[in-house]
């Protein structure tokens, strides 16, 4: 017994297949790619929130210590301590 030949229908759809699972392929190579990007944004975004957070943290163990009052206040609020003066260097 002879083995039949594929017909022309049986080709059409073995090749509708293979363009279809081709652009699936390539959707999902897409898709992948993207999910990258954002996992490595979004690691950044969590390696930048813990070093505000380590910060914070800091700030809270040292918020009666002297010398960051002192920071504070030179730092954020422009203040000076008696009889200092300020010298701005003013460039042509």
């Amino acid at each position: 017994m002879k083995p039949k030949k594929a017909g022309i229908i049986t080709k059409i759809v073995i090749l509708i297949l293979i363009v279809y699972a081709t652009v699936s392929m390539i959707n999902l190579r897409i898709r992948v790619k993207e999910a990258e990007a954002e996992k490595a944004a979004l690691t950044q975004a969590v390696v930048d929130k813990a070093a505000a957070n380590a910060e914070l943290s800091y700030e809270i163990a040292h918020i009666n210590d002297p010398q960051t009052i002192e920071n504070i206040a030179r730092e954020k609020l422009g203040l000076l301590r008696p009889g200092e003066k300020v010298f701005y260097r003013v460039s042509n």
